[in-house]
């Protein structure tokens, strides 16, 4: 069934109707009006130390006029490359409301890469915290004129007061050395940057709100032109779906903000809803487990590999989950095993959602109350639409009751692409209007819930993370053994998948599979890394010559189930 939207108006079962229209916004004024309706309420738990919806607000608010204080106009880039800490929420939402276009940088970058995407972004300041590892490649990138000026959040000064003393007396080399003497960086603490109300920006809801870095369809990185617009609508069809719209949740936001399922199931939808954050900076088992039951946590949005590993701790058996009432897995195929596992030991009941970059985040989802279909991806989120497209021919409908290519309309579609005018091939025109394509291959059942069955993209996903074979490969090509490269995705039964890479060698050049593993990985952002090396004789091809993934695949398919 291609088109079930008869299904989707008649038996439709997330709360609510499916074809409700949301107005336009921007995230300032929704965050706005959280902050003036919850003021007193707690917005953020940082291991311990609880900020207020007015505290973060104001400083939010502090932080937008000392941007327009420096000369930031409307529409320049901001970086913002942080972990899970306050400092990101302040610089967000502060940003945002000076009229700046956040690009969302990931703590796991490489210097080339984070390099790389200032360049194509154009971001010419960054906020960043001063752990070692980050501070030195911003500043890295300051020091050759790639950036105009630096900001260090002080991740510390957000603790309790007994664990900041702590902190800094035991976990000193933990603590970036940031020069006081330098103008163009700036040392902050706990946001505190400045003084006074920002100068009102007048911000539309078609303006460009996050350049979010995608692979698309094609594997290259491009920045997917998230609206302001986009981004509220989805926080608001997310909301929507849950039964309980009244209810404030306390979610455990150990997601990484810099992905655009946290930005939008984290932290934009719990903005909404006035709820809390129980964020950490970086995932533990121990620490998700311990923060479930200090806060009695009621939500935890997270990918496949996360409640493996929370499953595997051997604290899970003596956790108190009976807080817990919901659980999104996305970001990755979830195994019903696990499902069926997960809300065993929890009782807490796990949907399974879709999403991409291009749309905000979230597609469809599995219900939270009702019928819901391990395998698939559940109905299309209020305001969404899905269709199927014939494979080899997108300007044609898939046959009735045949896999298509999914196409997604709904408000929370991007613009397009930064620097991509070029890229009307993403998008398609359909029978109600303009369509994008997502790559994924689909059916639409009886009960209008989707199933992907396949992807036509080459792109790998590791533990919820996207990595880009060609990035890889392209690393691969500096040695100077190697004489062709290719990469592909393998099974993985904790990360549901990781990079495989397959080279041939020039004449006269010997170097074994580990040995060009080893070279290769510290290289590598470290969900990028390779599980192994296969140095072979030739390479499968096309009959124009072209490397050839599928037979590879094949074959580890092949070695995987046998």
């Amino acid at each position: 069934m291609n088109d079930p939207t008869d299904i989707w108006r008649s038996r439709y079962i997330h709360p609510g109707e499916w074809d409700i229209v949301y107005p336009p916004m921007t995230l300032p004024q929704m965050f706005d009006a959280s902050v003036v309706r919850n003021g007193a309420a707690i917005m953020t738990d940082f291991l311990g130390a609880r900020l207020t919806y007015a505290q973060i607000g104001a400083k939010a608010e502090q932080f937008a006029a000392t941007l327009l204080s420096w000369g930031m106009a409307k529409g320049d880039r901001i970086g913002l490359y942080l972990p899970n800490v306050p400092d990101y929420l302040v610089a967000y939402y502060g940003a945002l409301k000076a009229g700046a276009i956040i690009v969302n940088m990931s703590p796991l970058y490489s210097r080339d890469e984070l390099a790389h995407q200032v360049a194509d972004s154009g971001a010419r300041v960054i906020v960043t915290a001063d752990v070692p590892t980050m501070f030195g490649t911003a500043k890295a990138l300051l020091d050759e004129g790639r950036i105009d000026r630096l900001i260090v959040g002080n991740l510390s000064g957000w603790l309790p007061l007994v664990k900041r003393w702590l902190f800094r007396r035991f976990r000193a080399t933990e603590i970036a050395v940031v020069p006081k003497s330098d103008p163009r960086i700036i040392a902050v603490s706990a946001m505190t940057v400045g003084q006074g109300r920002a100068p009102v920006v007048a911000v539309s809801p078609d303006d460009i709100a996050l350049i979010q870095y995608t692979g698309g369809t094609t594997g290259t990185p491009k920045g997917a032109m998230l609206t302001h617009a986009s981004m509220t609508a989805n926080a608001r069809q997310v909301h929507a779906i849950d039964p309980r719209p009244d209810l404030p949740d306390r979610i455990v936001g150990v997601l990484p903000f810099f992905h655009v399922f946290a930005n939008t199931c984290v932290l934009n939808r719990t903005i909404i809803s006035g709820g809390m954050i129980a964020m950490l900076p970086r995932f533990g088992a121990k620490d998700v487990l311990k923060t479930i039951q200090r806060v009695k946590a009621t939500a935890l949005p997270g990918v496949p590999t996360m409640y493996q590993a929370l499953l595997d701790h051997p604290d899970c058996a003596n956790t108190d989950f009976r807080s817990l009432r919901i659980c999104i897995s996305g970001a990755a195929p979830l195994a019903e095993v696990l499902k069926a596992r997960f809300e065993a030991v929890t009782v807490a009941k796990v949907v399974e959602g879709y999403g991409l970059t291009e749309v905000a985040g979230v597609v469809s989802c599995n219900p939270y109350e009702g019928l819901n279909k391990g395998g698939t991806i559940g109905q299309p989120i209020p305001g969404t639409r899905v269709s199927l497209i014939d494979r080899d021919d997108p300007t044609r409908p898939a046959p009735d009751g045949e896999p298509g290519e999914l196409v997604v309309e709904g408000p929370q579609v991007m613009a397009g692409y930064w620097g991509h005018a070029e890229r009307d091939g993403d998008f398609v025109m359909t029978a109600t209007g303009r369509g994008l394509r997502t790559g994924d291959v689909a059916t639409i059942d009886s009960d209008g819930y989707i199933r992907i069955v396949d992807r036509l993209k080459d792109m790998i996903a590791v533990g919820g993370f996207k990595v880009f074979p060609s990035q890889i490969e392209e690393v691969l090509y500096r040695h100077p053994a190697v004489k062709e490269a290719i990469v592909i995705g393998i099974p993985d039964a904790y990360h549901g998948e990781m990079p495989k890479a397959f080279v041939t060698l020039n004449d006269g050049i010997e170097i074994s599979g580990p040995a060009l593993k080893n070279w290769l990985n510290p290289q590598l952002g470290k969900h990028e890394r390779v599980a192994a090396v296969d140095v072979r004789a030739e390479l499968p091809k096309t009959l124009v010559g072209k490397l050839s993934r599928k037979e590879l695949v094949a074959e580890e398919l092949g070695k995987a189930t046998a």
